[in-house]
């Protein structure tokens, strides 16, 4: 049997409106091992719940990560129950945490979650852009330069896409994404999500730019429309009728050829169908415009 260990809890915090924390949040603050990303903001949070943390509280920032990751780790392996959180949203995310979940799950530690509030999730349903299929890229890099080829890898993508930004590199950051998504590729930021000058524009890319470029203050979420699905290239009918002839010729019957070229240009069987059947009559007007095999003189159509 797995030995027994304590719990790591990862805990969502509100990303603006207080009133969003999670019932569960205010249980767990109280009287438990505290790792805050900022202990400042930490106590911002209790008092705003009207609870106190007589547990111990220890700092979790970017800065002593590594450093702080065994100390935590050694108190959760000896039976410690840790909750983790930062300053808003879900630890990890973009946030301290990864580190220490890991560490943990080696350890053999269980780890479980209070959700809160995403930035991610919330922006993604106000933003009007589909939702079905998404991933999410954090912050982009700050020089111009890997910027630009961190969106040229995700250029094609064909899911919706969310990004982290600061406000001051806003501007830079949308008119990066017109160059190289496109200038009418539909995107939305979100701005102050859940917070009282709460906005969320949206627009082709090229218009947020600009917008952008006159200030932007607050936390901003932007979503960005995937790539558009490319069709297949058109067909025409003397092609579709060669490539039902290659097939036919390879041995497929004619009603399993029309139908796998249909598939493969995406188009409905009955169009490749109508296609043949024209060859047939054409041929038929004028024998000596007959499609006919290498060499063999055999009529295909």
């Amino acid at each position: 049997m797995a030995p027994v260990t304590g719990t790591l809890v990862l805990a969502g915090t509100p990303i603006g409106d207080i009133a969003d924390a999670p019932p569960r949040l205010a249980a767990e603050l109280y009287e438990r091992t505290v790792s805050s990303e900022d202990t400042r903001r930490l106590r911002g949070l209790t008092r705003a719940l009207g609870i106190h943390t007589s547990g111990r509280v220890v700092s979790y920032f970017e800065g002593n990560e590594s450093a702080r990751t065994p100390e935590l780790v050694e108190a959760l392996v000896g039976g410690a129950r840790v909750l983790l959180v930062t300053d808003a949203g879900m630890p990890s995310v973009s946030d301290p945490g990864y580190r220490l979940v890991a560490a943990a799950v080696e350890e053999g530690v269980r780890v479980t979650a209070v959700p809160g509030p995403s930035a991610v999730l919330t922006a993604l349903a106000l933003s009007g852009l589909p939702v079905d299929r998404f991933c999410f890229e954090g912050f982009l890099p700050r020089k111009a330069g890997e910027r630009l080829g961190r969106l040229r890898e995700v250029a094609d993508e064909r899911r919706t896409l969310v990004y982290f930004e600061a406000p001051h590199r806003l501007d830079d950051t949308l008119a990066a994404m017109a160059e190289v998504f496109g200038a009418d590729r539909r995107a939305a930021v979100c701005r102050e999500l859940t917070k009282t000058y709460e906005e969320v524009k949206r627009g082709p890319l090229a218009d947020l730019a600009a917008w952008a470029a006159e200030g932007v203050r607050g936390e901003i979420t932007v979503v960005v429309e995937g790539a558009p699905q490319t069709g297949p290239a058109a067909l025409d009918a003397e092609e579709l009728v060669r490539r039902v002839r290659v097939r036919e010729e390879a041995g497929e019957r004619r009603k399993e050829a029309i139908a796998a070229v249909a598939a493969e240009a995406g188009l409905p069987k009955r169009e490749v169908f109508d296609a043949v059947v024209a060859a047939k009559n054409a041929a038929a007007q004028d024998p000596g415009k007959a499609a006919r095999g290498p060499g063999n003189g055999k009529e295909l159509i």
